[in-house]
């Protein structure tokens, strides 16, 4: 359902405005999620500091952080509704200006929020109101980004795409590695004190550089196309008075209409497609907390394991991408899902059995191999399953929906699961059958919506 590319020669000036495409898209993408993933790496000292206190343990206390961030994605449906339906109508470069403003809201309320020590339980309301407004602004910024990135594309869709991807595995390595940082070289007094603010004030400070490269993209070619045609149709004659009168608004015609009412099939299709990526990441943030609380390991094992499972999704993804758009982006897929399926509770076994850096670093490189695997050809899939004026709201829905079941309470469940059975292989279990939902959508995919 593309605007496919021609096959007229590609020219100099689309290959750099596809590249300028990938920059902006990047750098706005990378803080977006750096923010969004340091609250889960950072989960144990952000529960001890706003969410504990002497009538709540640690699990407790966990639970809440992780409940905090999964209420923040509950959020994210509505942004996805609200941020893409205005880049369907009014662009994909002035919606992409709001997400990351907005994000930048979030993060200086997470970076001057005062503790629960200083102000009580408004400390943790303040957390949740930056959550919300990082929801919000996440709920519109995959959609958008991932439309302006492939619409800039002038061939080569899935590879440019991946990068939507690529600057993910960015932000899990920029995270993890601030709190390898952070959990090495400083005191468990200073980290809980002021060092854990360090990675918001990064976010913050780059955080103007983005919306500035932003600001200065053109909009995307398959938008001023359709906008053309909407000009067209607005001036057309009317039949019945040969004067020209702009078409009458209905309910089919407005993108959200069209994708909520008319193209359900294809969003809940979507969404389930989006199952494993999220599950991926958000298995990769679930390690730190799992590790430091279930093994007797250092603090900042997981972290190294977080920056090699994003160091793999930063540089394998292009590579995916390049693949993807030689075989299809959903032969890819199949095969990732398949993959996932079967060596997860294998991984987990093995983790438990032999609990040790190396092995815990193994295993988040494995999840992070089938993360750039199957994430990687995603953007291309999505897009494809999706007509051009409705583009941005049909993937914002079905990313946000994916994302909020599947990830935004894969770590509260993850930590319950292990809380409730005792098991700490139930996590495996948990993630195999995401994977599953998620192969069965894809086979679902290419029959229905001839996705390839």
């Amino acid at each position: 359902m593309s605007s496919a590319p021609t096959h007229l020669p590609v020219t100099h000036e689309q290959r750099v405005t596809a590249r300028r495409a990938v920059v902006a898209s990047s750098i706005g993408n990378a803080l977006e999620w750096f923010d969004i993933i340091v609250y889960s790496s950072l989960a144990v000292v952000i529960s001890a500091l706003f969410f504990e206190s002497d009538s709540i343990g640690q699990v407790t206390g966990t639970l809440l952080t992780f409940g905090t961030f999964a209420l923040s994605y509950l959020i994210r449906p509505l942004g996805a509704l609200v941020l893409g339906s205005y880049a369907d109508r009014h662009g994909r470069r002035p919606a992409l200006t709001i997400t990351i403003a907005l994000m930048m809201l979030g993060t200086l309320i997470m970076l001057l929020a005062p503790t629960a020590a200083v102000i009580g339980p408004a400390a943790a309301l303040l957390i949740l109101l930056a959550r919300l407004i990082q929801g919000f602004s996440a709920g519109g910024e995959f959609g958008t980004a991932t439309a302006f990135l492939i619409e800039n594309a002038p061939d080569k869709r899935a590879f440019y795409g991946s990068w939507q991807v690529a600057t993910q595995g960015l932000a899990i390595l920029m995270a993890s590695g601030f709190g390898f940082a952070l959990h090495t070289l400083l005191s468990h007094d200073a980290l809980y004190s002021w060092g854990w603010r360090i990675p918001y004030l990064f976010g913050l400070l780059i955080g103007p550089v983005g919306l500035y490269i932003r600001l200065r993209m053109d909009e995307t070619p398959d938008f001023r196309a359709l906008q053309d045609e909407r000009a067209r149709a607005a001036s057309s004659p009317s039949e019945s008075t040969g004067t020209t009168t702009p078409p009458r608004p209905s309910l089919g015609r407005g993108p959200l209409a069209q994708t909520i009412v008319h193209s359900a099939g294809r969003w809940l299709t979507a969404a389930g497609v989006v199952g494993l990526a999220s599950m991926s990441v958000y298995t990769i943030l679930f390690m730190p907390t799992y590790s430091i609380q279930n093994f007797d390991l250092p603090s900042w094992a997981a972290y190294l394991g977080g920056v090699v499972a994003g160091a793999v999704t930063l540089v394998g993804s292009p590579f995916v991408g390049h693949l993807a758009d030689r075989v299809g982006p959903a032969r890819v897929m199949l095969v990732a899902s398949a993959v996932g399926i079967v060596v997860v509770y294998p991984l987990f076994l093995w983790l438990v059995a032999a609990p040790t850096v190396a092995t815990l670093t193994v295993v988040q490189a494995v999840l992070g191999v089938i993360m750039a695997l199957y994430f990687g050809p995603m953007p291309a899939l999505l897009t494809d399953m999706f007509p051009t004026q409705i583009r941005t709201t049909g993937m914002s829905v079905a990313y946000n929906l994916g994302v909020t079941v599947f990830g935004g309470f894969a770590p509260l469940v993850l930590a319950w699961l292990v809380s409730s059975t005792g098991s700490l292989t139930s996590p495996s279990i948990y993630y195999a059958a995401v994977a599953a939902l998620s192969l069965v959508c894809l086979l679902i995919a290419r029959k229905r919506f001839a996705v390839r």
